[in-house]
């Protein structure tokens, strides 16, 4: 396999698309078109990771966190950062990162959360906006089931629990061919009616350029009329941050200390407690102050997230227990998720995951 067809699987996870504006994801470092040794799978992409992928014989670093992140205006070794690329440079190691589109994606970063902490009914907590778009187009009216299934297809039309949503209506469509142009029907220079169908067909917007090549590729006219916008409606299936219940209500000292266990948590700081028992539950993998309101008005009775300030606790309001168990923490099995989703999907190839611990915090 090269590079591109690895990081085209882990983009059926979490398309780049999705991933927030200030983020920097994808292939950092390396070749697309480069043959893979093997994969080595990476909380961060630290020197010691390098090292690691050389002597495992793996030539793709796949990290969560970018070793990227702001411009880089010279690449002379000065810190950690530069000379992490010049190692994988030197080694001709690729180095791909997934952060936010991760965070983003339904089974991504909070979905594992969620699973290691038992938690039912899970939902977004935080759908992003402007994830879904509309195309509509004309063709005619005895072209247009195989252009639908052919969307279809390639992922458009779908709704929830639905699939093959679209909306049609008949009419009569009018052109008048140019000097150069070789219409499908029609004469030059004369005004040409035609019986046509009406589509409109939504989709997500990680889809969009694979919608276009598919319009393009089997609709009949040489100019094709179409017009893509993008909708308000929230995508449910895309966002950041899960909510979901516990199988059973616990006490906050003990929910505290399951969460304490299962995470590998050195130590909680929270808010004050409440004095009831914790049912639903919210997580919000990395800095996650900003759900705190949104956990809040989703009726969580704990918000579990890291880097919480000292003021931003009194935004529980007394309505919840904020708890910040550490950024590591809340990501540390991300890269085991990536490593079976890979696995499965390449079962016969060279999948590590990362021996390394590239927690920066530590605890007296």
């Amino acid at each position: 396999m090269i590079v591109k067809q690895v990081t085209d699987i882990l983009e059926e996870l979490a398309p780049l698309a999705y991933a927030e504006d200030f983020d920097n994801v994808g292939l950092l470092v390396g070749d697309s078109k480069m043959e893979v040794t093997g994969v080595l799978v990476t909380l961060d992409t630290l020197e010691n990771i390098v090292d690691e992928a050389i002597a495992e014989k793996c030539n793709l670093i796949v990290s969560f966190h970018p070793i990227i992140f702001g411009g880089l205006k010279k690449i002379t070794g000065a810190n950690y950062v530069q000379r992490v690329v010049i190692k994988a440079i030197q080694n001709n190691i690729a180095i791909y990162s997934m952060h936010t589109a991760l965070d983003n994606s339904n089974q991504g970063v909070n979905a594992k959360i969620c699973e290691i902490l038992g938690l039912k009914n899970t939902n977004i907590l935080i759908p992003q906006k402007k994830t879904i778009k509309k195309l509509t187009t004309y063709i005619p009216k005895n072209e247009a089931e195989n252009l639908k299934n052919a969307l279809f297809k390639v992922g458009a039309g779908n709704i929830g629990n639905y699939s093959n949503c679209s909306f049609s209506f008949n009419g009569t469509g009018s052109y008048k061919a140019g000097e150069n142009a070789n219409p499908l029907k029609g004469e030059i220079g004369k005004t040409h009616f035609e019986e046509e169908t009406q589509i409109s067909i939504t989709f997500e917007k990680a889809l969009l350029s694979k919608i276009i090549a598919t319009l393009k590729e089997n609709h009949p006219y040489e100019e094709i009329a179409y017009e893509v916008i993008t909708l308000e409606n929230i995508n449910q299936n895309i966002g950041i941050g899960m909510i979901g219940e516990l199988e059973k209500p616990m006490l906050e000292v003990d929910f505290l200390t399951f969460v304490k266990e299962k995470m590998n948590a050195e130590g909680i700081r929270h808010s004050a407690l409440l004095g009831k028992k914790i049912k639903r539950v919210a997580v919000l993998g990395g800095s996650g102050a900003f759900a705190i309101s949104p956990a809040r008005h989703a009726s969580a009775d704990i918000l579990i997230t890291s880097d919480i300030k000292y003021h931003q606790f009194y935004e529980a309001e007394g309505k919840m227990i904020v708890a910040d168990i550490g950024h590591y923490e809340t990501e540390q099995f991300t890269k085991n998720l990536l490593v079976d989703y890979l696995t499965k999907k390449i079962p016969n190839f060279a999948i590590r995951l990362s021996g390394c611990k590239t927690n920066p915090i530590k605890y007296f």
